[in-house]
């Protein structure tokens, strides 16, 4: 299939997303508590079939989920994608029984998911991490913490990066799969910008076993950026349904709204800062789509292209959500206004999952190994 374009059983899907977390999901939503894991939300979306499709589906579908699921409901597009990060080191990299005791519950909505990678002198560059895992006979004991953990402190399964080998940088971490029962593992919630929840986490003397292993030891790094590489495009696809959430409202807005004897879109500075903001959306969604399809077929530049698709998709959504609430005035700073909502939105991504800066990092060093 082309990258720049989908084929109508696509499309109509998308469509089918959109008018579905409208009608149903969005509902949920609004009765959840901001910050908190809206477990009514998680359900709905395992029974609807969604979360399973996470872990069956490509990196163009999950592309596709996201960004129609953000374009109408942010709220559950995040839900989902946060199920979807933290138990898909399980589906890539668990042991059977590893994966015969979590992803059915994980797909049916019943354990809520977090991936526990950032701590707090180990955010960007996350092979600096010191979350130790000491050995204990058989397995290991978890000590540390970890910070601005998507899902935290609620979460009933947690995908854990610690460091079993000292000094060795990237190639010491292993990736454990520790259930939120555990004793010394403890947590809070962190009041943050963005309405999804997030905490830290405390590890005192969390016991590990070599079951709970996920991906072999010290091949934790591996287990993250594989993850990261399929979910990065991802982000910018929940990007890019912001800012055509953005942009539609505009079009809406400027056609109807009269100011200096015409309504706004007559006016060349108005029309001319939709038309940009119309293009770096289509742009931004491109590169997105290829990225998630160079990951389904293989291709050996996953890293740059995935890195390239998050930067622009970002980027572009911040500027996108910001114009608009320009060219909306002063209703769009209300709480509640659907932008005063994406506003609020947008500036996380362009942090999480990989900073802005990391992004070009990975595509400058991509470029000069090639």
């Amino acid at each position: 299939m082309p990258v720049f374009t989908l084929d109508p059983a696509q499309s109509a899907w998308c469509a089918d997303l959109r008018d579905l977390a409208a009608r149903h999901l969005r509902p949920l939503a609004e009765k959840g508590e901001p910050g908190r894991v809206n477990r009514p939300l998680v359900s709905a979306l395992g029974e609807l079939g969604l979360t399973a499709r996470l872990f069956g589906a490509g990196a163009l579908d999950l592309c596709l989920m996201r960004e129609s699921l953000a374009y109408a409901c942010t709220e559950a597009e995040t839900a989902l994608a946060l199920q979807g990060l933290g138990a898909h080191p399980v589906a890539a990299c668990g042991t059977p029984a590893q994966r015969a005791r979590w992803l059915p519950e994980v797909t049916a909505g019943r354990a809520v998911a977090a991936f526990a990678l950032s701590e707090p002198d180990a955010g960007s560059d996350a092979a600096a991490l010191s979350l130790r895992a000491e050995p204990d006979g058989d397995g290991w004991r978890l000590t540390g913490e970890k910070r601005w953990i998507s899902n935290a402190p609620e979460a009933d399964l947690v995908t854990v990066f610690a460091r079993t080998t000292p000094g060795a940088g990237a190639r010491g971490v292993t990736a454990f799969l520790v259930p939120a029962d555990r004793p010394g593992l403890s947590g809070e919630a962190i009041d943050m910008l963005s309405p999804h929840p997030i905490g830290g986490l405390r590890f005192d003397g969390v016991p590990v076993s070599r079951a709970d292993v996920l991906g072999g030891p010290d091949r934790g790094f591996k287990v993250a950026m594989t993850t990261l590489n399929l979910f990065r495009p991802s982000v910018g696809a929940f990007a890019v349904g912001m800012a055509q959430a953005a942009l539609d409202a505009t079009l809406t807005h400027t056609a109807g709204r009269s100011a200096f004897g015409g309504p706004l879109k007559d006016l060349q500075a108005v029309s001319h800062q939709v038309a940009e903001m119309a293009t770096r959306t289509e742009a931004a969604r491109l590169l997105v789509y290829a990225a998630a399809a160079a990951y389904d077929a293989g291709a050996p530049d996953v890293p740059k292209r995935a890195a390239m698709a998050k930067l622009l998709a970002t980027e572009s959504a911040q500027y996108v959500v910001d114009a608009a609430v320009q060219l909306h005035g002063a209703r769009a700073l209300q709480r509640g206004h659907l932008l005063e909502h994406l506003y609020r939105e947008v500036r996380a991504p362009r942090i999480y999952e990989g900073a802005t800066e990391v992004q070009r990092t990975i595509i400058a060093k991509e470029l000069y190994a090639s």
